[in-house]
């Protein structure tokens, strides 16, 4: 009986996005040979609807030979079918980690655009540091405020937006923490809410004035055991004082 050729898989991102984060780990955990595109932010939101069609604009996108798969969740469950093992929805849990895994789609994962972007309206010099470098000149602010602001138009960010995303921001860490002590997060290997819900808090300890709510906490732990520290840091206090609720 000849070997069965696995499909080709070729992985759409944006380098910064963390739901791409959250894929690719999948895919190396899977150990998943793929093709990563690197899309340039900006004319992305066309390029992946001419891939995948109308409505889906964001990132990530994968190609299972020609077939489009679109969305963290939708690609974590094709990845599933593809290479059983080692499972994202491993039993007895199956059903509890996807619901979590469709809440820090749905809930959470809004965040990890909102206050980083958010933040940098009010410290655009940080944006350097996402590059792994330092703060930028002046020449440099000019640029970052521009991306900055098409980033608010294009994510739909407002101050009102932020305000409330900061302050309904515990409610959310308690209930990651109440997934950890449940045993849906945080086990011997990552599952499909871990990686969801992981990317997205290793985006948020960017923000100075956020790391304080999560760091010490068992949410913490989920950033930090499945991704790396990430580039950069927008110093606490950029908020406008009032908005950050007390650690």
């Amino acid at each position: 009986m000849s070997a069965v050729t696995p499909p080709r898989l070729v992985f759409h991102v944006l380098a910064p996005s963390h739901p791409c984060a959250a894929v690719e780990a999948a895919l190396k955990l899977k150990g998943l040979e793929y093709e990563k595109v690197e899309l340039p932010a900006g004319p992305h939101p066309q390029e992946m609807e001419k891939i995948y069609g109308p409505g889906h604009a964001t990132v990530p996108g994968l190609l299972v030979d020609d077939e489009p798969v679109h969305g963290s969740n939708a690609i974590f469950e094709r990845l599933e079918q593809l290479a059983p093992e080692p499972s994202l929805y491993p039993d007895p849990l199956a059903e509890a980690v996807r619901e979590a895994a469709g809440w820090g789609d749905d809930e959470l994962q809004p965040l990890g655009r909102s206050l980083p972007w958010g933040a940098l309206q009010f410290r655009p010099e940080a944006m350097g540091t996402f590059g792994g470098g330092g703060p930028l000149d002046p020449a440099g602010v000019d640029y970052a405020l521009r991306f900055v602001r098409g980033s608010w138009k294009y994510h739909h960010i407002t101050a009102v937006r932020l305000a409330e995303d900061l302050a309904g921001l515990p409610a959310k860490l308690d209930r990651v923490d109440r997934y950890v002590a449940d045993g849906v997060l945080a086990g011997a290997a990552p599952n499909a809410a871990d990686l969801q819900i992981g990317a997205t808090l290793s985006v948020l300890l960017t923000v100075g004035d956020v790391r304080g709510l999560i760091e010490g906490r068992p949410a913490e732990q989920v950033a930090r055991r499945w991704f790396e520290d990430r580039a950069g840091l927008i110093p606490a206090g950029a908020f406008p004082a009032g908005w950050v609720p007390e650690a």
